[in-house]
């Protein structure tokens, strides 16, 4: 048995959760059919949509978020299961408590993999290494963890038929950490780590309201905004939109770089995207190094020009 730690809003599946089923299906000849489970609290509803991509689906209601109650509750589901596999979304939530999970089974943890597939009774895993510039192959024996990269693995397909449905019992770890607040960022359109098209703005731009210009564009074109390390730094924009070493790792198909200077930490973190679009007017900014497009020029020049553009694309 496979299971898959499900991803959801409290309503629908997450994007990485429909990635994690697909993987794990492409491992079924080496652990068998695909279970989930969904934790959280109030689930009643993405259940519903849940139960159509697994054979078996668990629930287990756990309460708000925190990375200790999530690796209690997915150890169960694997005991539950008998699951030699656990497949999750390489998010940043993903990223906090599958170690922990790991750890509980005794089990290889394979992170942010770009590929997965068998041989024999072993896991052969495909990663970006150093920064992201080379990609290494790594292998393990059952039991093992394994996170899936967002944006790199099509989407699962419903089965057809809907699994069978089954409450959980969760023992919660003493709580070692007491949550006092929780504050839900009001953001609207996509997801930036889902997000198919990222249009990031650097401190090139020279001001927080030029952002109302990136904004606009990201809309026109249904994507996400994303910011570098010195803008989040000044102020300007959440901490939540940093892409880069120290912020979210974004894969689109189209990456729009704005006054984007393009240092090494920032391309760790949106340099595999399929095409980079670079507007700079410093011909040697390293972004260029990297773009598939650039236009020197002034970027308060150019954005208008590309929302034009994207206009007409519209209409």
């Amino acid at each position: 048995m496979i299971l898959v730690v499900l991803e959801h809003d409290g309503t629908r599946l997450r994007k990485g959760a429909l990635e994690a089923i697909t993987r794990a299906r492409g491992l079924n000849a080496i652990a068998g059919s695909v279970a989930g489970v969904l934790i959280g609290e109030n689930l009643s509803a993405v259940a519903e949509e849940a139960r159509k991509y697994v054979n078996a689906l668990y629930i287990a209601e756990v309460g708000p978020y925190t990375a200790e109650k999530w690796a209690a509750a997915a150890y169960a589901a694997q005991q539950k299961a008998g699951a030699q596999v656990v497949v999750a979304s390489g998010s940043r939530q993903g990223r906090s408590w599958t170690p922990r999970l790991a750890f509980k089974m005794g089990a290889a943890l394979l992170e942010d993999t770009l590929e997965t597939s068998t041989d024999g009774s072993k896991v052969i895993a495909t990663r970006y290494s150093f920064l992201n510039r080379v990609t290494e192959k790594q292998a393990a024996a059952l039991p093992v963890v394994i996170t899936a990269k967002p944006n790199t693995t099509p989407l699962a397909e419903p089965l057809g038929t809907e699994g069978s449905v089954e409450a959980l019992s969760v023992e919660l770890p003493a709580q070692k950490v007491e949550v006092l607040e929780r504050v839900v960022e009001q953001k609207k359109g996509v997801s930036l780590s889902e997000a198919t098209v990222v249009v990031t703005g650097g401190r090139g731009l020279g001001s927080p309201e030029a952002f109302a210009k990136v904004e606009e564009l990201a809309d026109l074109l249904g994507g996400a905004v994303g910011a570098t390390r010195a803008v989040v730094d000044a102020g300007w924009r959440p901490y939540s939109e940093q892409v880069g070493q120290t912020g979210k790792v974004v894969q689109p198909g189209v990456y729009i770089a704005l006054g984007v200077s393009g240092a090494v930490q920032h391309q760790a973190g949106m340099n595999k995207s399929k095409y980079i679009v670079a507007v700079n007017k410093d011909a040697e900014a390293p972004i260029f190094k990297i773009a598939d497009y650039g236009v020197v020029g002034d970027v308060h020049q150019v954005l208008p020009a590309l929302i034009e553009a994207a206009k007409k694309l519209k209409d």
